[in-house]
């Protein structure tokens, strides 16, 4: 029985059309093959001629760890040819202890990378590469549930207030959209090891909710994005 049959079986309304073989979940991956990992698609030769690779990396507390391994890593990831936009941010100066920004800025700007700053006038280019996190809620980037993030978004970014605010983190915030991220080659997307964000994965997978990650996910699926999730 196709997919679609057996969704309409168990009354799913979010199902995929496919059999997702775009993602690949890797179990019990720790700090160093996470890092490992970005340090292959980071060092791979390139065939395009622009002179920075794009990427974006979340923020939160997963990411700096894995970011400190990877910068460890022998040769050097070139980082002058890098160009980093986080995936949001909260409104916040640089210098607070909040700012994804000020953060990814202190860690990689010495070693050479370019860091961009998200602003609602901000004109995102292809990304060869996303990391994205993920919440409990299903949240990726700042794109949570309440916020409704729309595959035809007409902006690129978006200032938005979540409902409710994080109570480790009540700020408004700025964020790529949906097709910000989708004009990407490739996904990752690290779970840190909860559980919890490991259910709500699933179920998005499985066509069991329609929340922002299951939205992207699904879109990714379409367009044929690999995505790599590391659990």
């Amino acid at each position: 029985m196709e997919n679609g049959a057996v969704c309409a079986l168990r009354r799913r309304p979010f199902c995929y059309a496919g059999d997702m073989e775009n993602i690949h979940i890797i179990e019990a991956a720790d700090t160093d093959r996470i890092a490992t990992w970005l340090y292959d698609r980071l060092t791979t030769p390139r065939s395009d001629s622009a002179d920075r690779l794009a990427i974006t990396l979340p923020g939160g507390s997963t990411p700096f760890p894995i970011l400190k391994a990877l910068i460890a890593l022998k040769p050097a990831v070139p980082w002058h040819a890098v160009q980093v936009w986080p995936n949001d941010d909260r409104i916040v100066p640089e210098d607070h202890e909040a700012s994804n920004t000020g953060k990814i800025r202190a860690l990689l700007e010495p070693h050479g990378a370019a860091i961009e700053v998200l602003s609602q006038t901000s004109l995102p280019p292809h990304f060869a590469l996303a990391w994205l996190g993920m919440g409990e809620d299903g949240h990726t980037a700042s794109l949570f549930p309440n916020t409704d993030p729309r595959l035809d978004d007409l902006q690129m970014v978006r200032r938005l207030t979540p409902d409710p605010l994080p109570a480790h983190a009540p700020f408004d915030r700025i964020t790529l959209t949906l097709p910000a991220l989708l004009r990407s080659d490739a996904f990752v997307l690290t779970l840190g090891g909860s559980a919890k964000k490991r259910a709500v994965l699933d179920a998005a997978i499985a066509g069991e909710n329609d929340l922002p990650i299951a939205r992207l996910l699904r879109a990714a699926h379409d367009l044929g994005i690999a995505v790599t999730v590391f659990a």
